[in-house]
């Protein structure tokens, strides 16, 4: 019945139900293994137990062999040394308890004393070594399982990034460089405790036949007693982290800057905290449930760990008395016997915790080869030199998942370079999808995208993204300098002040600098001390000053004033047909039809379909949706408030 009980979920508190639907669940990669220890029994811990030490010493073999040689090395005497050393124990108990003057068994003992100092210290100088050892792998593992998952997750195409179970195994395998460093420790610790349990059994069996099933009867209900509490200790931190992160996420909106205002107006302070109240009452009541099934899982532990026990004591009196065994050997049983059974006590822990480890180590592995799997290609045809145009030729295109209608349906047209060229069209129009095609970013389903004749598909992917430059819509504003922040648009190229000067003229951003505490070099990061917050409109002229550090011959803007004022947004846009002037192509992205009107060429997309191309002049003559599309905006402006 208790057993039953202890698999059942918590009882789902009102205030779970309505703020959250049901239980509170973190789709997260930290818990995707969370129920994994509670599925494994003693059994399953032993069979795996060869699997998991080869994975931790390749692991460490990768990360510095040296190292792992001494640790191997350093634990595996440490196990021969602990059985030299209970032998040595016997020899003074035989010497001491034997017959003789007393002056006599103390002589006589004396070499065997000598001889387990020399063991002690032999111990002692393994330990140190295995301790200095597993200080230096332990960093170096991490760091080498860190770099090998940051380069191949860089190095991935934007489509695996953006597919949900390739995201979910990224997000799950960034732990395991964590848990591999985390491998080194535990791993260590099951060798020590596997050869002292090793050597323990092997003096019992030297001392007598009869003493190794002793060890046995008393170790086997401290093993079960062991990873029966670590696993209950588990499952109730697994239980209590869902209620805590609750009551956690509760509290952070109280004192949330975004959710302050609408707190305040609409009073929703007392409703968070009448439901925080109640959600931290059902957490007590389900760690006083636990605490009670701990309590009596650890009575019934103790009692059958008692029963061995005696048991034991029991059956070395009994050899005495009979005559079996000597008291010299029975002493050193009772040593023996007590070593071996804290030895596999911390081996089902350590093995346990283990177990847990290698499965996100598992993950990060998992990753690597799909991150190979979906990798940018590397190589290709080179684009040529100086292009006349780019065109879209019967190009279609649907996002994974999306199949009810496609991003870019057979779109044709033709972005002639050194122009400024305009893509226009309504939210979903497929605008932003197009602008990713040209930048590489995807490869179509169907279709070409020819730069005077070579198709983007078979070009090096990297020549490709040399020849652009990208003012998003979201671009990143990275948590650097100011300086930084513009030098990232091309970060192989040597950062020099007149490159960045020319850059932050040609976006209109002196002002911006200039108003910052320290220039260039001010934290844009207001959560680090000293560091220092933009508005968006600040923020876009230093997205704008970014792209042009780049210095791309192809610059695709995305909604570029939509943080800004009209004033800024005219200056703004004077400065985009300045570079289009110098002979830079701009691919213009924006809702405000007026600000396209010194466009060479506008493209009209409608629901992924390219329905109207031309000059701005020549689709507001023909009246088509460009047309109708201005008016609309045209309208916002004239039209007479109501009386």
């Amino acid at each position: 019945m208790g057993k039953k009980r202890d698999a059942e979920e918590p009882e789902v508190s009102e205030s779970e139900r309505l703020l959250f639907g049901g239980p509170l669940r973190y789709d997260m990669g930290w818990n995707s293994h969370s129920d994994a220890r509670l599925r494994v029994n003693f059994r399953e811990l032993v069979r795996q137990l060869p699997a998991l030490l080869s994975l931790s010493f390749r692991l460490a073999w990768q990360a510095d062999r040296r190292a792992a040689k001494i640790v191997l090395g350093a634990e595996a005497g440490r196990g021969a040394a602990q059985a030299v050393s209970l032998l040595a124990v016997n020899s003074v108990l035989g010497r001491l308890i034997g017959g003789g003057a007393i002056e006599e068994r103390l002589r006589g003992a004396v070499p065997a004393l000598v001889a387990m100092a020399s063991v002690m210290l032999v111990a002692a100088l393994l330990r140190a070594a295995s301790t200095y050892a597993t200080g230096r792998l332990e960093p170096k593992v991490e760091r080498v399982a860190t770099e090998r998952y940051l380069e191949r997750a860089a190095a991935v195409e934007l489509a695996a990034i953006e597919d949900h179970a390739f995201h979910k195994l990224l997000d799950t395998a960034q732990y395991g460089a964590t848990s591999a460093r985390r491998m080194i420790a535990y791993a260590t610790r099951v060798m020590n405790a596997a050869i002292s349990l090793i050597a323990a059994a092997g003096v019992l069996t030297v001392l007598h036949p009869a003493l190794l099933p002793l060890l046995v009867t008393m170790t086997l209900p401290s093993a079960w007693s062991a990873l029966t509490i670590a696993r209950r200790r588990y499952e109730s931190f697994h239980t209590w982290v869902q209620h805590a992160r609750a009551g956690h996420l509760l509290s952070e909106l109280l004192t949330e800057p975004t959710a302050a205002p609408e707190i305040r107006v609409h009073g929703v302070g007392p409703f968070l905290l009448h439901h925080y109240r109640a959600m931290s009452e059902a957490a007590e009541a389900e760690q006083a449930r636990l605490a009670r099934l701990a309590a009596r899982t650890g009575l019934i532990a103790a009692f059958w760990t008692g029963l061995a026990t005696v048991a034991t004591y029991a059956t070395l009196g009994g050899l005495l008395l009979a005559g079996a065994m000597a008291l010299s050997v029975a002493g050193t049983a009772v040593i023996a016997i007590r070593s071996g059974s804290a030895s596999l006590d911390s081996l089902v822990l350590e093995v346990n915790q283990l177990h847990q480890e290698a499965l996100f180590v598992g993950d990060l592995q998992r990753l690597y080869v799909e991150a190979e799997q979906r990798a940018i290609p590397v190589g290709g045809r080179e684009l040529p030199e100086d292009p006349r145009e780019i065109r879209f030729e019967n190009v279609t295109f649907s996002y994974p998942g999306e199949s009810t209608h496609p991003a870019l349906d057979d779109v044709t047209l033709t972005l002639p370079l050194g122009r400024i060229v305009a893509l226009v069209g309504e939210n979903g129009s497929g605008k932003t999808t197009l602008v990713k095609l040209l930048a590489g970013l995807y490869k179509p389903d169907r279709g070409r995208i020819l730069w005077d004749g070579v198709d983007a598909a078979d070009a090096d992917r990297q020549l490709l993204a040399e020849r652009i430059a990208m003012v998003a819509q979201d671009f990143k504003r990275w948590p650097f300098t100011a300086r930084v922040n513009v030098a990232v648009g091309r970060s192989a190229a040597p950062l020099t002040e007149e490159r960045m000067a020319d850059s932050i003229a040609e976006a209109g951003a002196q002002d911006v600098v200039a108003d910052l505490p320290r220039g260039l070099d001010t934290l844009l990061a207001r959560h680090f001390s000293g560091g220092h917050e933009l508005s968006g409109g600040q923020w876009q002229r230093l997205g704008i000053a970014r792209a042009a550090y780049r210095r791309g011959r192809i610059l695709i803007v995305d909604e570029p004033t939509a943080a800004l004022d009209a004033r800024a947004e005219l200056e703004v846009f004077e400065k985009i047909r300045a570079l289009a002037g110098s002979g830079q192509t701009v691919v213009l992205i924006t809702h405000r039809l007026a600000s396209v009107r010194h466009a060479d060429l506008v493209h009209v997309l409608e629901q992924g379909r390219l329905v109207e191309s031309g000059t701005p002049e020549e689709l507001l003559a023909t009246g088509g949706v460009y047309a109708e599309l201005y008016s609309l905006q045209a309208d916002q402006f004239t039209a007479p408030k109501a009386s």
